[in-house]
């Protein structure tokens, strides 16, 4: 069984090559590598999680025992962690392909999307899997190549924008992150986390709370926590809809699994517990307040996603089995739902061609269907019951009252006030975008959605016939044309598009297959609480993990 533990990182890796190689000459065959690829996946995280129930696996490649060798260890929080990330970036990869087929996008940036994608998914099992720091930012490192890649495609402006402020906001947070690896080999020997966790208790407590620190901040950027968020709401929006779903859903979690796995393995004791309480309190109220502001649908989604996070960090800032029971249930449930609500805007955006709420109407009478798909994400994410966030949020509250103290009661607090604000947005989108009446200048179907270089093009043709050269922008900066709508880049490789009322049906699959997979959550909220606990308990005790790895 430990030999399977390698493959999800080495299968997405060994298919890179072979899409990379059809092209798009072959481009069924390179369509059907990812998904079969993928597939494989989804089974054998399945088996790990099942196998990881009844103890950890691993692995040192090459048989060089740590600190030499490349140590991949599937606990049951990897192993759960790579079942939903594969569940759902299986369903992102299918919705991609109806996006691409339906805009008849055969040309070379797409042929690029599928080996960028299987990079970007071979980058997020390797950090689940890392037995070792130095792995991690190995990790880390393969999820910023393929990024940039998915964030530019096409080479609009836009997204070169946000692609070039990602890139440097992770670079820096690379540099932080190999300074920290330097100082915990040059006072340790290692970066095995096996060995570390029992070399840390021989060193200084200022040392040991300096690497914690470091670590803590390198891991609040990837997971945009406040008050590194600041370019998340930037950087994503501007993407394809199917790279900001899956941007928005596993990415920020990355940073999230990694402050559970080290805060938990290598930094027992919580010494900084309390600070992570105030991290927390602050990514919910100023996430959602920013959210509660915003009139564009993805920027909307995007500070709730920060806000949000601040949940995951209550219960590692509890410490304890129940809030980081919590904290597990509220990361699985939000990798589905956050992934389901930003595909429903693409497909939103397809349909009414923006993502403007003040543009948008009308769409529960004439898309009954998309309505339904917003609908009960939206009801999830906001804690309404029977949905699995609620069943998250009562966990992290229940582990806040029964830990007692002011500052937990405090987030208790603010983790409500933050649930009612989030239904207050979930409910305006849902006024504006469905339950009103369709609002004049509204896309009709058909109509052909420019991209802004079509746009900049058409000025460039008007100001050498002596026309007008600028385009008319709204308040945020944003082309508009004459009749009201947006102009936008709605293709995965930014061309221009055609609305429909109908959007296509693989597209529509793979967003319903991403809600039932949220609903059955709380069909399966007996069992997964259970796993979750146990998690939570295998992650307190440490033993088994460090046996496992240093066993001869």
């Amino acid at each position: 069984m430990n030999a399977l533990v390698p493959l999800p990182v080495l299968l997405p890796l060994f298919a890179t090559g072979l899409s990379l190689a059809a092209g798009i000459r072959l481009k069924r065959f390179q369509r059907f590598i990812s998904v079969a690829v993928l597939t494989a996946v989804v089974v054998i995280s399945v088996v790990l999680m099942i196998a990881a129930d009844d103890g950890p696996l691993s692995v040192h490649l090459g048989d060089f025992a740590p600190p030499l060798g490349i140590t991949l260890v599937a606990d049951r929080l990897s192993g759960l962690m790579l079942t939903v990330s594969s569940l759902v970036t299986l369903c992102v990869l299918v919705y991609s392909l109806g996006q691409g087929m339906a805009d008849k996008d055969d040309e070379t940036p797409l042929a690029v999307f599928h080996p960028a994608y299987l990079i970007l998914v071979a980058g997020i099992a390797c950090t689940f899997l890392a037995g070792d720091l130095m792995n991690l930012f190995v990790g880390f490192e393969i999820m910023l190549v393929s990024s940039f890649v998915l964030l530019t495609l096409g080479g609009t402006g836009p997204r070169i924008r946000a692609g070039s402020t990602y890139v440097i906001i992770s670079l820096l947070s690379s540099m932080i992150f190999l300074v920290a690896i330097a100082i915990t080999y040059a006072a340790t020997g290692t970066v095995n986390f096996a060995q570390l966790a029992e070399r840390f208790d021989d060193l200084s407590l200022g040392v040991t709370t300096l690497i914690q620190a470091m670590l803590l901040t390198v891991f609040g950027i990837k997971a945009a926590v406040f008050p590194v968020a600041a370019w998340l709401p930037d950087s994503y929006p501007t993407a394809p809809a199917p790279v900001t779903a899956v941007f928005a859903g596993l990415l920020t979690k990355v940073g999230v699994y990694c402050m559970l796995r080290t805060e938990t393995l290598l930094f027992p004791g919580n010494r900084l517990g309390n600070l992570l309480l105030v991290v927390a309190l602050a990514s919910m109220i100023i996430g959602i307040l920013g959210a509660v502001a915003q009139t564009d649908l993805k920027r909307l989604l995007s500070f709730t996603l920060i806000s949000h996070i601040g949940y995951m960090v209550f219960g590692i800032g509890l410490a304890d089995r129940e809030g980081i029971a919590g904290a597990i249930v509220y990361v699985v449930h939000h990798i589905t739902v956050q992934t389901t609500l930003f595909l429903v805007a693409g497909l939103i955006e397809r349909r009414g061609g923006t993502t403007e709420l003040t543009r948008l109407g009308g769409m529960a009478r004439s898309a009954p269907l998309l309505s339904l798909l917003f609908f009960v994400p939206a009801m999830n994410i906001a804690g309404i019951p029977p949905f699995s966030g609620f069943i998250g949020k009562l966990a992290l509250m229940r582990a806040g009252i029964d830990n007692g103290s002011v500052l937990a009661w405090v987030l208790v607090g603010g983790s409500t006030l933050t649930s009612l604000l989030t239904l207050y947005v979930v409910v305006k989108v849902w006024n504006l975008a469905f339950w009103r009446s369709e609002p004049p200048g509204q896309a009709a179907e058909g109509t052909v959605m420019e991209s802004q270089e079509d746009d900049a093009d058409d000025a460039d043709d008007e100001a050498d016939v002596g026309g007008p050269a600028v385009t008319p922008q709204d308040d945020h900066g944003i082309p508009v044309r004459p009749g009201g709508g947006q102009v936008v880049a709605t293709s995965i490789t930014g061309k221009a598009v055609t609305t429909t009322k109908r959007p296509p049906r693989t597209m529509l699959a793979a967003t319903a297959a991403t809600v039932v997979l949220g609903l059955s959550y709380t069909v399966l909220a007996g069992p997964l609480a259970a796993y979750t606990d146990r998690s939570a308990q295998e992650l307190l005790t440490r033993t088994p993990y460090i046996e496992e790895v240093l066993r001869p």
